[in-house]
């Protein structure tokens, strides 16, 4: 489905971006492995998070919506159900890498996951290489590639570093270190802690400590229950980065975002905008005002000038999603914008640096790729063109909202792709332009 966004007025209003897609995916997981009910307020309702809800089901969780919540019945650590084919994980690359932490201890047991054509082209080996040491089987399509098997086994605890910080490889890591005595996870930087926080809630001991070397140390003791009232998912800051763009970059606009999750771990785009130069506003809701698992806020952002910032390498797991977005504001900077230790995006739906350097280039941007980023001229402009989503639902965004601050609009080619992680976003943007 193609979609022509047009230069648009101002955005004015207020509105509640998604539901974190990130915790909702975990908190599905960690719910179908709990023993007992858990409520979740708040899910997400996307092709992403359904994928989960389905894929949960097929392992034994009865999953009932409500109007207000929705209701899983977990099965327990070691009892999920061997379902009779394989598990469609449709385009969730966090579900692909992290439901195999649980599955990795179901001893004497074989899953086999499959996805789209887009997760077939994601690797599985960075998190096959831990479960193997952790004792579980893996078997991959060229060794490193879905359709994959995982053969669950008693496992052993291990001490894992990672080459590169991710929170998808450490929540599985994590997932299956609740089978085993303790397992730690050493990353050389931090990444988004939401798996540790709801396991913590669950009543998992975690620990978290510094390395004397700078690296970030992550631990979990083995259990026999989780246990998990309920989750209420805050506002996705991904879906939200979107919508704080576009009214950043749109001359006279004002929106306000409600309840929009900022747990630092996922807030650096924030802080790329404030050194960028705008001025977002904001005040934490009181401890426990909308539940105490991650802080919620309501941020507020103006039109304004902006000048071109350097992202480092150890902003960049803070901020994986929201880079895309960075390119596209580094176009109406003032200077050069550079993006740097962000090798991460090659292996997400598409890979990010070619297809945004591609897409961005075709609308007029002055922008190159780096082997690990972007480096962008600011022009002040962005003339406008086609551009091809790929498949990747933040690259249809990102063309959406460069089509409002384009001078002759946008054509998304591919524009279903946004259905994955923002379903409602047609209606929530002519809401806020009306």
């Amino acid at each position: 489905m193609n979609a022509l966004f047009k230069p648009s007025g101002p955005l004015r209003g207020r509105l509640a971006p998604p539901s974190d897609k990130s915790i909702s995916h975990r908190a599905a997981i960690v719910a179908a492995m709990a023993s007992g009910q858990v409520r979740i307020h708040n899910y997400l309702d996307a092709d992403d998070t359904n994928s989960t809800l389905a894929a949960v089901a097929q392992l034994g969780a009865t999953v009932e919506r409500g109007p207000d919540e929705l209701v899983i019945r977990g099965r327990g650590l070691r009892a999920a159900q061997v379902p009779p084919g394989v598990i469609d994980v449709g385009n969730a690359g966090t579900l692909m890498r992290l439901l195999p932490g649980w599955l990795a201890f179901q001893a004497g047991s074989s899953f086999t996951l499959d996805g789209d054509a887009s997760v077939r082209r994601r690797p599985v080996d960075r998190i096959a290489a831990p479960l193997r040491r952790l004792g579980a089987g893996i078997d991959a399509r060229d060794g490193r590639f879905p359709p994959f098997t995982v053969r669950g086994a008693a496992l052993r605890g291990i001490e894992y570093e990672l080459p590169v910080a991710s929170a998808q490889v450490k929540s599985c890591v994590l997932l299956a270190g609740l089978a085993t005595d303790e397992t730690t996870v050493i990353e050389p930087m931090p990444s988004r802690d939401h798996t540790e926080r709801m396991l913590a809630r669950a009543g998992v001991s975690v620990a978290r400590a510094r390395g004397a070397d700078g690296s970030y140390w992550t631990r979990v003791f083995g259990t026999e229950r989780l246990e998990l009232d309920e989750v209420r998912v805050p506002g996705d800051i991904s879906s939200a980065a979107f919508l704080l763009t576009a009214a950043l970059l749109v001359p006279g606009s004002r929106i306000v975002l409600e309840r929009v999750g900022v747990n630092w771990t996922r807030a650096g785009f924030l802080r790329i905008l404030e050194r960028m130069g705008a001025i977002v506003l904001g005040e934490l809701e009181p401890e426990g005002a909308f539940g105490a698992l991650e802080p919620v806020v309501d941020l507020e952002i103006s039109s304004g000038p902006i000048e071109g910032t350097t992202v480092t390498p150890g902003e960049v797991p803070l901020a994986i999603d929201e880079l895309p977005l960075v390119a596209l504001l580094g176009c109406f900077a003032a200077g050069e914008t550079v993006v740097r230790g962000a090798a991460e995006l090659r292996v997400k739906e598409s890979d990010r640096i070619a297809t945004v350097v591609t897409g961005l280039g075709r609308l007029g941007a002055d922008i190159e790729a780096l082997p690990d980023g972007f480096a962008v001229r600011g022009t002040g402009r962005l003339p406008g063109g086609r551009l091809d989503a790929a498949g990747d639902h933040r690259l249809a965004l990102l063309g959406a909202i460069a089509g409002l601050a384009s001078e002759n609009g946008v054509e998304v080619v591919g524009m279903e792709a946004a259905s994955v992680s923002y379903p409602r976003f047609a209606d929530d943007l002519a809401r806020l332009v009306a």
